[in-house]
C-alpha cells in the first residue's frame, strides 16, 4: 500500500523543521541560509624563550592538543613535524566522543577526562568554547594552575613557527614572503578552507551554489597561480600558505567532496593542485598527519544532520588518494 501524498508532505515538513534547529545548533547561518562561522574566541597565542623551556622538565613543557579529524588543529600539527619541534613541544591527541559532543583526553591528563575540563582547569570563561586546537602551559608544579596560551590555529602557526627548536629549522613565515602569505591567507580561508564548510552546511539550494561557485572561482584561481609561480602557492618555498591550505586539499574525496558536496568538478580537473598536494604530502613527516579513515569516521560519525543513519562509507586509504593521479 503506497503512502498517501498528504502524509508524505507532512513528514518532510516536520523533517525539515527537525532539521533546521539540529543545524542551528551545529552550523548556524543567516537569513539567506548561508553558514556563517562562529565568530574566534581566540587567545593571542605567546611564544615562550628557548631559556624557559630548557629549565623545564619535559612533562612541564607546553602542550599542544589536536583532534586528527579537525582541519584547523592539522595546520599546527604539521608544523609540529615539520619544525621538528618534539623536544620543546609536547603533543597530545584527543579523540572525539560523538555522542557527548566532547574532545576525550586518554590518558587524562590533571585528572581531565576531557578537553572542557582542561579549559576550566585553565580558568577560562563560561562562554569559552573548548575548541582544538589548544596549545596549553602546564607551568611548574608550585604554580599549579595551568594557563591557555593560545587556541587560534591560524595564530598558532605563526607562533609555532618561530617556537624554540633544534638548529636550522626553517621559516615558513619570512619577512620577504609576508604580505604575498597574508594575501593567500585572506583569499583562501573563506573561500577554500571555511568554503567547503560553506557548501556542507548551506541551508537552501542558492546559499549553496553562491558557496560552491565561491569555492571553484578560487581554486581555479589557484590553479593557473601554481601554473604560472609554482611549485608552491609563494613560489620556490614552502610557506604558512601551502600549510594552511593543504589540511583542506587532503580531505577532499575523503569527506568534502562526497558529505559536503563540493562536487561541481572532480579534483583531477586541477592537475597542479593535485601535484602540489602530492608534493606537500611526500615531506618528511606529513604523511604521519594524514589517515583518510580516521576523517572518514570522525566527520560521517559526528554530523548527524549530515548523515543521519551513521554509516561510515568505505574508501581508498589515504596512499591510495594521493597515488591514484
Amino acid at each position: 500500500m503506497s503512502i498517501p501524498p498528504t502524509i508524505v508532505a507532512s513528514a518532510r515538513k516536520a523533517w525539515k523543521w527537525q532539521w533546521n534547529q539540529l543545524m542551528n545548533g551545529l552550523a548556524p547561518s543567516d537569513k539567506e541560509g548561508n553558514y556563517c562561522r562562529k565568530p574566534s574566541q581566540a587567545k593571542e597565542a605567546k611564544t615562550p624563550s628557548r631559556d624557559d623551556l630548557q629549565k623545564r622538565e619535559p612533562q612541564e613543557l607546553p602542550i599542544l592538543i589536536i583532534g586528527r579529524s579537525c582541519p584547523w588543529a592539522h595546520r599546527t600539527w604539521l608544523i609540529y613535524e615539520l619544525r621538528n619541534l618534539k623536544s620543546n613541544l609536547n603533543l597530545l591527541i584527543a579523540e572525539p566522543d560523538y555522542k557527548a559532543g566532547l574532545w576525550i583526553i586518554k590518558p587524562h591528563w590533571r585528572g581531565c577526562k576531557n578537553l572542557l575540563e582542561i579549559y576550566k582547569l585553565c580558568g577560562t570563561a563560561p562562554t569559552q568554547r573548548a575548541t582544538v586546537p589548544a596549545l596549553i602551559d602546564p607551568q611548574k608544579k608550585k604554580e599549579n594552575t595551568p594557563k591557555l596560551l593560545g587556541n587560534e590555529s591560524a595564530q598558532l602557526v605563526e607562533a609555532m613557527n618561530i617556537w624554540p627548536s633544534e638548529e636550522n629549522s626553517p621559516d615558513f613565515y619570512p619577512s620577504n614572503l609576508r604580505e604575498e602569505i597574508n594575501k593567500w591567507q585572506k583569499t583562501l580561508q573563506d573561500s577554500v578552507n571555511n568554503g567547503v564548510y560553506k557548501c556542507g552546511f548551506a541551508r537552501n539550494q542558492d546559499s549553496y551554489e553562491k558557496a560552491s561557485e565561491g569555492l571553484f572561482y578560487s581554486l581555479t584561481k589557484l590553479e593557473r597561480s601554481l601554473s604560472d609561480k609554482g611549485p608552491w602557492l609563494c613560489g620556490e618555498k614552502l610557506t604558512l600558505a601551502d600549510i594552511r591550505l593543504f589540511p583542506t586539499m587532503i580531505r577532499w574525496e575523503a569527506v568534502y567532496a562526497p558529505l559536503f558536496r563540493c562536487s561541481q568538478k572532480p579534483l583531477s580537473a586541477f592537475p597542479k593542485i593535485i601535484n602540489w598536494r602530492k608534493n606537500f604530502f611526500s615531506i618528511n613527516g606529513v604523511s604521519n598527519t594524514c589517515n583518510a579513515m580516521n576523517w572518514r569516521e570522525d566527520y560521517y560519525g559526528a554530523l548527524f544532520p549530515l548523515n543521519p543513519n551513521n554509516i561510515i562509507p568505505n574508501g581508498p586509504n589515504i596512499n591510495e588518494i594521493i597515488n591514484t593521479f
